[in-house]
């Protein structure tokens, strides 16, 4: 029996068959994979996932694609990122047990967005294109265009034309087919809508949006296994659409269910940056729905100001009892130098909100001392440099001698410096 029973329909439940579609047709809801649960019970225990690949492709069996784990897979090496105990930052935000979900260092483009991508052009090869396709701020279309060129795959990108430096050489280099859009994201997605209505290519964000955003849940289930099978009290996870934290909550729900870890507590938290954040104000104004934003943040991947997962990512943090909360550009900067100069590791300006919004639900109460936390990041520094160059000073310049150093340093000759 397959794994995977329908689409379903987040709204009113009517069901379809595992095609290319993400809209309902009755009433227009979103589309997602449903599982036949039973089925992968049977096959599915702590030790055959740790048997697995090093990959999130160890979670072959909650991902939905029909082949086999060792055959066709695209982008096989994604995910299994590192966890890391952050005891220098926990001490200095004042928690006994932190962690930091890295996905800085993601393979095979520095982002989570390789997990959502892999899983995407895995489903749309099934399906039988030859072509794929995104609109993106930024990550996406460096992961798309990177597993296309690997997959040898035609591939299109649609982008602001306002995106970081780094992003767009991230697209060129992989030679795909780069569309710069005058305008922002949510221009961009409106034009993908209607080129997707007109060709038969897979985008992974509009037409395999069911699949790809199933992608998401590795970080859920890596969390709970890097943890020693057990949920975390407390996550606090970036949003743009608002699709990443309503897909890890899936997937702690989908750990449980399978009898993987026990009871889950996990409070689902979010982040937005305060020039776009549709979602998190609509949680602090009491609202279970959002207004749509025009964006002008630092935070350009999560620059997205009609959230196509905003209500979702609402009712998700509402039903865990979580919170949501934002931060400006300037606290962002501090927060990404924080992260770096406590833990060594340097994130994008959507790790800046991550970190931001944590310390400030530390300061609310709303995470204790003894909140055993998970914070994810989830893109890497060197994609938006511009955000920080201003921020972190200059080197120290001297002359090629040993007591121009010293004297520089205020060191003696066997003292420690302290410029």
């Amino acid at each position: 029996m397959a794994k995977m029973k329908a689409l379903t329909c987040r709204e009113c439940g009517k069901e379809y068959p595992t095609t290319a579609i993400h809209v309902c047709e009755l009433c227009f809801g979103p589309l997602e994979v449903k599982y036949n649960y039973d089925e992968i019970k049977k096959t599915i225990s702590r030790k055959t996932i740790e048997a697995g690949p090093h990959s999130m492709w160890r979670y072959h069996d909650l991902l939905p694609v029909e082949g086999t784990v060792d055959h066709a897979v695209i982008g096989p090496h994604a995910g299994f990122t590192p966890m890391v105990r952050a005891k220098n930052l926990g001490a200095y935000l004042g928690i006994d047990e932190l962690y930091i979900k890295n996905d800085t260092v993601n393979h095979p483009t520095l982002s989570f967005k390789d997990r959502v991508v892999s899983v995407a052009l895995t489903r749309a090869r099934e399906l039988g294109f030859n072509t794929v396709a995104c609109a993106s701020t930024g990550n996406l279309a460096n992961s798309v265009a990177a597993h296309a060129a690997a997959a040898g795959m035609q591939c299109y990108v649609f982008i602001p034309g306002d995106l970081e430096a780094a992003k767009v050489l991230g697209n060129l280099i992989y030679k795909p087919n780069v569309v710069e859009v005058e305008g922002n994201y949510d221009d961009v997605n409106r034009l993908c809508s209607e080129i997707a209505g007109e060709h038969h290519w897979a985008f992974v964000n509009i037409n395999i949006r069911p699949y790809y955003a199933e992608g998401s849940k590795t970080l859920a289930f890596e969390t709970v296994e890097q943890l020693g099978w057990r949920a975390p009290d407390q996550a606090v996870i970036p949003m743009a659409s608002g699709s990443l934290l309503t897909k890890i909550k899936k997937g702690l729900q989908e750990m449980q269910a399978l009898g993987l870890v026990d009871k889950v507590r996990t409070k689902i938290n979010g982040a937005q940056a305060e020039g776009c954040s549709p979602i998190a104000t609509a949680y602090k104004e009491g609202r279970d729905f959002f207004r749509p934003v025009k964006p002008k943040t630092i935070a350009k991947s999560l620059a997205i100001g009609n959230p196509a997962d905003g209500y979702y990512a609402l009712k998700a943090t509402a039903e865990t009892g979580g919170a949501m909360d934002m931060v400006s550009d300037e606290e962002i900067v501090e927060s990404i130098k924080l992260l770096a100069q406590t833990e060594g590791i340097f994130a994008e300006t959507a790790g800046g909100v991550t970190i931001g919004v944590l310390q400030k639900l530390v300061k609310q109460g709303v995470i204790k001392k003894t909140d055993v936390t998970v914070a994810y990041i989830t893109g890497n520094g060197l994609k938006t440099q511009e955000a920080v160059v201003d921020a972190v000073g200059r080197p120290v310049r001297i002359q090629p001698s040993l007591v121009n150093f010293q004297k520089t340093f205020k060191m003696g000759k066997h003292g420690q410096g302290d410029a």
